[in-house]
């Protein structure tokens, strides 16, 4: 309940994939969003590309790195 709240009030959302992170919860995160049109970024390692191509294609961004998140949400909050 909470995370489907979480998604449905949110702006964007960063669906994070890995070793450590329940993939098949992360796909069912990142297709909700795309059920809602909410935008989304992935974030993911890229030696699991290929699986997620059809995740990544719905999402807005592609990341590796938190990092990369913040340059990507510095980008598209920016004024100019």
């Amino acid at each position: 309940i909470r995370t489907k709240t979480l998604i449905q009030n949110c702006d964007i959302a960063i669906i994070r994939f890995g070793d450590k992170y329940k993939q098949w919860n992360a796909a069912f995160d990142a297709g909700f969003c795309a059920a809602l049109d909410k935008p989304y970024i992935t974030l993911h390692n890229d030696d699991i590309i290929h699986p997620l191509k059809e995740v990544d294609a719905a999402a807005m961004a592609w990341a590796q790195t938190p990092e990369q998140i913040v340059e990507i949400l510095k980008y598209i909050t920016s004024n100019t």
